[in-house]
């Protein structure tokens, strides 16, 4: 039985965490670890987490790395201690008693297969989809959830090739990830794990989305603090992601793409009188001219 560490990124969210963390402890596969890869929290996460669950590797950060960053704290530590897989999940999500063993059996029927993603479900609707696999614009860099807010009729239980797995939920190879490497912690916060999907897949692995491995995800909890600058974030790295890895033709659209959605925004916010909304616009600009991967102010 392959040995799979789970990999929680908290960030002031201890109780989400410590629910995640109760649902996993109820799983039918056996042979897996959980570490919690705290991300510089303000709120106490690290004691009240030491305490409540103390059966679990908990890795302290100094400092807020990002989603990429505080991940790559965790696969470190898996890669070093054995690991087969390594699954990315959110701390604000639920999981099924057998979504981990689907996962691996979904993995191991491959060998070529370097990710692996589930179905997920709103947390607080939990008939109604969020996740059955995943397309990926090249020209734009916008993802699409497939089935996305559909109810489940059984329209997408057919494990199957995806172009997108979601960070929220990806089981990653040991493999797939020495020959890729890690994430790439520019991107801070959204679109590193679509970058590394990219990545896997450049390397000759396929990337599935199977049915049968199901959780539940509380969206948008887990950004709420930052919300004012998610749109910093979903434009400078979309712009990044282009640039970095599509062609010549992929990259003048999105120079001319990104621009003109910028331009707007900024009309947007003149009209609005949102002064903050400005200066981020602003800093996006100037970070994406400049190509510099600055982090904003959270």
């Amino acid at each position: 039985m392959p040995l799979v560490y789970v990999i929680l990124v908290n960030y002031n969210g201890y109780k989400d965490t410590i629910e995640c963390v109760d649902s996993l402890k109820k799983v039918n596969y056996s042979n897996y670890k959980i570490i919690i890869v705290d991300n510089a929290s303000s709120d106490n996460s690290v004691e009240i987490l030491k305490k409540k669950l103390n059966d679990c590797k908990i890795i302290e950060s100094k400092k807020n790395l990002g989603f990429a960053g505080g991940n790559n704290l965790g696969i470190k530590y898996a890669l070093n201690n054995k690991a087969d897989y390594v699954l990315l999940l959110n701390n604000d999500t639920l999981v099924e008693y057998d979504f981990l063993d689907n996962l691996v059996k979904c993995a191991k029927s491959d060998k070529n297969i370097g990710i692996v993603g589930g179905k997920i479900y709103y947390y607080y609707n939990p008939r109604l989809i969020w996740y059955a696999g995943g397309k990926l614009n090249s020209y734009t860099g916008r993802t699409k959830h497939i089935g996305v807010n559909e109810i489940d009729n059984g329209q997408y239980d057919v494990i199957a090739k995806t172009q997108y797995v979601t960070g929220c939920m990806m089981l990653v190879s040991r493999r797939a990830i020495e020959l890729a490497g890690l994430m790439d912690e520019k991107y801070f916060l959204y679109y590193e794990e679509t970058d590394w999907n990219i990545k896997i897949k450049s390397k000759g692995f396929k990337i599935v989305y199977t049915p049968y491995a199901k959780i539940y995800h509380k969206v948008s909890s887990s950004t709420k603090q930052i919300n004012n600058v998610v749109g910093y974030y979903y434009d400078r790295n979309r712009n990044y992601l282009i640039t970095k890895n599509f062609r010549l033709l992929n990259k003048i659209f999105m120079y001319f793409y990104i621009r003109l959605r910028l331009f707007l925004k900024f009309i947007k916010a003149i009209i609005e009188r949102d002064n903050e909304k400005k200066k981020i616009i602003k800093y996006t600009f100037y970070s994406i001219k400049n190509n510099i991967m600055g982090v904003a102010k959270l």
